[in-house]
């Protein structure tokens, strides 16, 4: 189990990063989190949807509805130019911690 403080830091990264390969929804985004973290990470949409509505708030992704093959409509989330220049510094920001971390942890 991973810690609430470490998952929600991380969050916006995580959201960022799955978008980064392309537009998608929120049971996808929780299932994309759920294979990268090799299911150490499960989100739930009370998790997902305030993260993508602080960045939808901060313009680094917007969304729009379509109907799904079964009908129903779905709400799908992308990332704007702000959003890749934002995952670009969460990138750096990211990787200096890490590179730190193994530092220490020797």
């Amino acid at each position: 189990m991973i810690s609430k403080d470490l998952v929600a830091a991380s969050s916006s990264a995580i959201v960022l990063s799955i978008l980064s390969a392309g537009e998608s929804y929120g049971y996808q985004i929780i299932q994309s989190v759920r294979a990268a973290s090799k299911e150490k990470l499960e989100w739930s949409d009370g998790m997902l949807y305030p993260v993508l509505h602080r960045l939808e708030a901060r313009k680094l992704v917007t969304s729009y509805w379509k109907k799904a093959n079964t009908g129903r409509k779905r709400k799908y989330y992308r990332l704007t130019e702000e959003g890749r220049k934002a995952l670009s510094e969460e990138r750096e920001q990211w990787t200096a911690v890490d590179a730190a971390l193994k530092r220490l942890w020797v």
